[in-house]
């Protein structure tokens, strides 16, 4: 009898975070801030309405380098929007497409970014994750 691989079970999003982003985030998306591992509960919000948040989410080394297609990484995008968003019906859910489309535009400066949208949000009296990063 031939073995199963893993590869034949299709991982549901829930798995998918387990699997490929629990390692640093942890199973209940509290992070490492220490280690400049931002938490998610009650941080997710502002990035998911912004076009440049959702650019940059889709460019974070484990979303990048996850392993995962289009459709997958869009699934547990909207499953962290569900578990740790403060207003989840309100946000937008992430599509393949979407997904496809903004990795593939360039982001040059990911640290760069992120402080930008950092100092955008907290100047609009959004909150923001710690982040270490210079």
């Amino acid at each position: 009898m031939a073995g199963v691989g893993v590869d034949a079970v299709a991982a549901g999003p829930a798995a998918n975070y387990l699997l490929r982003c629990s390692g640093c985030h942890g199973a209940d998306g509290s992070g490492a801030p220490q280690s400049g591992i931002p938490p998610f509960p009650g941080f997710l919000d502002a990035f998911y309405r912004d076009p440049e948040g959702r650019r940059y989410l889709l460019h974070v080394p484990g979303v990048a380098s996850s392993g995962l297609k289009p459709g997958e990484i869009a699934t547990v995008l909207n499953l962290l929007a569900q578990r740790w968003g403060t207003e989840p019906a309100s946000l937008p859910a992430f599509t393949e497409e979407e997904v496809r489309q903004r990795q593939a535009e360039p982001v040059a400066d990911l640290v760069g970014l992120r402080q930008r949208l950092a100092a955008r949000y907290q100047a609009a009296g959004q909150p923001v994750a710690p982040y270490p990063w210079p």
